[in-house]
């Protein structure tokens, strides 16, 4: 999604009055509950949020200048994955094996049998069109952001296919503009 990137695909800035902002920052607090003590600090009321509209019916939530979280057409909003690097534990998580890394690093989404395989790791309360930090094998930090096709239990049942698709990953255009100018 994030592929390509760049500053130049923002179609429109708009500040966004308070009673919206009011309801970005609930639908934030009830999708990631453990943000909740923090949340003042990561879009603080005073500050002037603002949303980004972008190709793909794809919405970015600015606060002075950096993306803080994103959304795909009206679905929920997702953290990048510099703020899931400051604040690790807010989403539930997936892990994939050492041999599909360089995949998901290079946009691919990811594959049931990277999941399932012996470094995969699933947890198992994870349902289906849910949001999930992608896991790597052996590493601390998450290296990608998806959107789950099928339950965990599916994914482990079935084996085969697409079980994440691959939204925002490490080195894609999203991760290397840290400021929207």
């Amino acid at each position: 999604m994030f592929k390509k990137f760049s500053g130049e695909d923002v179609s429109a800035q708009n500040q966004v009055k308070a009673s919206v902002q009011r309801k970005i920052r609930q639908s934030i607090a009830e999708e990631y509950p453990g943000l909740e003590p923090v949340l003042d600090d990561i879009l603080p009321k005073k500050s002037p949020l603002i949303v980004a509209k972008c190709q793909n019916h794809l919405n970015l939530v600015l606060v002075n200048n950096v993306p803080l979280f994103f959304s795909v057409r009206d679905g929920p909003y997702m953290p990048t994955l510099r703020l899931l690097h400051l604040y690790p534990n807010i989403m539930k998580k997936l892990q994939v094996d050492r041999g599909a890394i360089r995949f998901v690093l290079a946009g691919a989404n990811i594959m049931c049998p990277g999941l399932t395989s012996p470094g995969g790791v699933l947890d198992e309360e994870v349902g289906a069109e849910c949001p999930v930090a992608i896991m790597a094998e052996g590493k601390q930090h998450a290296l990608a952001i998806g959107f789950t096709k099928m339950s965990a239990k599916d994914i482990k049942a079935i084996n085969k296919g697409i079980g994440v698709d691959n939204l925002h990953y490490l080195n894609d255009g999203l991760w290397k503009m840290e400021k929207l100018d």
